[in-house]
């Protein structure tokens, strides 16, 4: 094994870069991971820019992760070198309220590895045992890839209840956005409408099962999203998280219906028409990450063949070239950004 890994730095969009690092050591209860494939999240490309709420530059980033395990620490015997593992990213402390309850997505003292702490975007990383699952036979590396971005949205699903014959509207065609498509069909929703600026993403939508894609600036936006629905909204994902997708959402939902906030906002407040959430009983919901059990769901939507995961990448490019990676996630053509890694 080599003494040094190659391991990518962000300091900004314009200053990402592959250096040099010692090559790690599990400690108690870890494992040495070579990771396979890596995406670039939309928090990655957020936090490049400065705008992530949550993430401080300069960091090492990847955390949707699939690989190979080289080694494993006192402890993590349960794993052996050659077990293919993905990663679930939330670290948390498993003592407070939250955790205590099952909801460690909101861990008190939470951090994600690959965000708050080193990631996988290198020829090798460590991370604790507890935070890998083993990848089912017959998956693909790609398709493993694919499942910590569909367990946000599983999760968000999942908080809006029952959706059997309730009607949806996802606002945002990004990966989210469109994974939040895929989770709300696979939850039994009767009508999708899904809106999105870009005519590409609208088309992809529909390609993955949305009944309706509609521009998400057109004046009549809500008049014609609730005809396509036939009426309002039962819920409605925000997988945008502006003023002018928070303003859609309030108008589009039915009344005693749920909003649930899917994507990152900026940091500071964001207007909400509180007339219309108090008047019409409207719960607006935040939702976090994910648990074990959202990580399950998506493992087996992915493992079923329910959709084309060709709609989802769009692009791949090897680790030295992790910077034109980010570039290509500011793309919004595209959707999904993959990072190979061949090393050590």
């Amino acid at each position: 094994m080599t003494q040094l890994i190659r391991r990518v730095l962000v300091r900004s969009l314009d200053d990402i870069v592959v250096e040099k690092a010692p090559v790690p050591v599990p400690g108690n209860d870890e494992l040495l991971v070579r990771p396979t494939i890596v995406g670039v999240c939309g928090s990655d490309t957020h936090a490049a820019a400065g705008h992530h709420p949550f993430i401080d530059l300069p960091y090492h980033p990847g955390h949707e992760a699939v690989g190979v395990v080289v080694a494993t620490g006192p402890g993590a015997e349960d794993f052996a070198p050659g077990d293919r593992v993905i990663v679930e990213p939330n670290l948390y402390c498993g003592q407070c309220p939250q955790c205590r309850s099952g909801r460690y997505n909101i861990c008190e003292e939470l951090k994600v590895f690959g965000c708050q702490t080193p990631g996988a975007l290198a020829d090798l990383f460590t991370i604790p045992a507890d935070r890998v699952q083993r990848v089912p036979d017959g998956m693909t590396d790609i398709q493993a890839v694919l499942v910590e971005p569909l367990a946000t949205p599983v999760h968000a699903v999942a908080k809006a209840g029952d959706l059997a014959g309730r009607t949806v509207a996802v606002l945002g065609a990004g990966p989210i956005g469109l994974f939040t498509l895929i989770a709300a069909r696979h939850a039994g929703a009767d009508r999708i409408v899904v809106t999105d600026l870009r005519q590409g993403k609208r088309d992809r939508a529909l390609r993955l099962g949305a009944d309706a894609a509609l521009p998400a600036d057109a004046p009549d936006l809500v008049s014609t999203a609730r005809a396509a629905l036939g009426g309002p909204a039962d819920v409605v994902f925000d997988c945008v998280a502006r003023e002018q997708s928070m303003a859609q959402a309030t108008d589009l939902v039915a009344k005693g219906g749920h909003v649930v906030v899917v994507g990152v906002g900026a940091a500071g407040a964001t207007p909400v028409r509180l007339d219309l959430v108090q008047d019409r009983e409207i719960r607006i919901e935040g939702t976090l990450m994910y648990t074990t059990e959202d990580y399950r769901v998506a493992l087996s939507l992915i493992s079923s063949g329910s959709f084309d995961a060709a709609e989802i990448v769009t692009a791949t490019y090897p680790l030295e070239e992790a910077a034109a990676a980010f570039r290509a996630s500011l793309d919004p053509e595209h959707v999904k950004v993959l990072v190979t890694v061949d090393g050590p």
